[in-house]
C-alpha cells in the first residue's frame, strides 16, 4: 500500500483496502489498530455531552427510535451502546440499607425493614411470551431491593429471594399478597401474607411508576422488548437511576 496514507486514529502506515462504500468509495483498514475509513472522510463520533444526554433518556419514557431523532444517531450505534451500558449496572441496584429507629417511652430501638414484594406482567417479543417482573422494596425508604424476570412460579419466586442481601433477610418482614409461590419460599415468621392492598400499596404504586416511565412496559406499545436481555437490562438500568435519584434526594 501508499505508505502516505495514515491510520486516522493510530497514524500508523500498515494500511491495506478492505472494500468499497455504499457510495463507491475505497475503504482502508488499518493492519495496527483495526480502524476502518475512507480518505477524506467525515470525521463522526458521539461526544459525552450526548451520550449523558443519552443516558438520561434512556430513563424516560421515550422509544429508541425517538431517542435517535432527538440526539442525531443511527439506530445501530444505539443497540450497541445500551448493551454496553446495561451490562454495567450493579447487582445491587445501588440499594443501601439505612438505619432505622423509633422511639418508644424514651427509649431508641432499632426497627425491623418491612419490605414489600409484588410481581407485575410483561411480554418479549410478543404476548404469548410472558415475562413476570419480580420487585422487592423497602417499604420506608421506596429503594428497590431486588428484581427478577422470570415466569410466574415458585422457582422465580425463589430467584428473588436469592437476590436479597442476607441482611436484609436477617432483619426484615416481608408483606407480600397471597400469591401461593410466596409462601413456599419466604420463611413464615417472616412472612406477612394478605389479600388486602394496603399491606402492598407502595409496591402497587411503584408498578405503576415502572409502566409509566419505561416505554417497553407501556400498555398496548409498540417498543416492546425483542430480546430478553434488553428488556431485563432495560428494568435493571431504570431501577438503579431511580435508586439513585432517591439517595440523592436524601442527601
Amino acid at each position: 500500500m501508499d505508505s502516505s496514507i495514515n491510520c486516522p486514529q493510530c497514524d500508523n502506515t500498515a494500511i491495506v483496502k478492505n472494500g468499497m462504500t455504499h457510495y463507491n468509495k475505497q475503504k482502508y483498514k488499518c493492519t495496527h489498530c483495526h480502524r476502518q475509513f475512507v480518505i477524506n472522510g467525515q470525521a463522526w463520533f458521539i461526544s459525552e455531552e450526548d451520550k449523558q444526554i443519552i443516558n438520561r433518556l434512556l430513563a424516560e419514557r421515550i422509544s429508541l427510535r425517538g431517542i435517535c431523532r432527538v440526539v442525531h444517531i443511527s439506530m445501530t450505534w444505539l443497540m450497541g451502546y445500551i448493551v454496553c451500558l446495561y451490562t454495567q449496572s450493579p447487582q445491587d441496584l445501588f440499594f443501601r440499607i439505612t438505619e432505622k429507629k423509633k422511639l418508644f417511652k424514651g427509649r431508641i430501638y432499632l426497627k425491623l425493614l418491612e419490605i414489600e414484594s409484588d410481581e407485575m406482567w410483561s411480554y418479549v417479543g410478543k404476548k404469548d411470551n410472558k415475562q413476570w417482573i419480580w420487585i422487592a422494596m423497602d417499604k420506608d425508604t421506596r429503594q428497590i431491593i431486588a428484581v427478577y424476570v422470570g415466569d410466574r412460579s415458585e422457582t422465580s419466586a425463589q430467584a428473588l429471594w436469592d437476590s436479597i442481601p442476607d441482611s436484609v433477610k436477617e432483619n426484615g418482614i416481608f408483606h407480600t399478597d397471597d400469591w401461593d409461590a410466596y409462601k413456599g419460599v419466604i420463611p413464615s415468621e417472616k412472612h406477612a401474607c394478605s389479600k388486602q392492598k394496603k399491606y402492598t400499596n407502595h409496591i402497587e404504586r411503584f408498578n405503576n411508576t415502572v409502566r409509566q416511565r419505561v416505554s417497553r412496559l407501556v400498555r398496548k406499545t409498540l417498543s416492546f422488548s425483542k430480546k430478553l436481555e434488553n428488556h431485563i437490562g432495560a428494568i435493571k438500568y431504570f431501577i438503579c437511576d431511580y435508586n439513585l435519584s432517591l439517595c440523592q434526594l436524601r442527601l
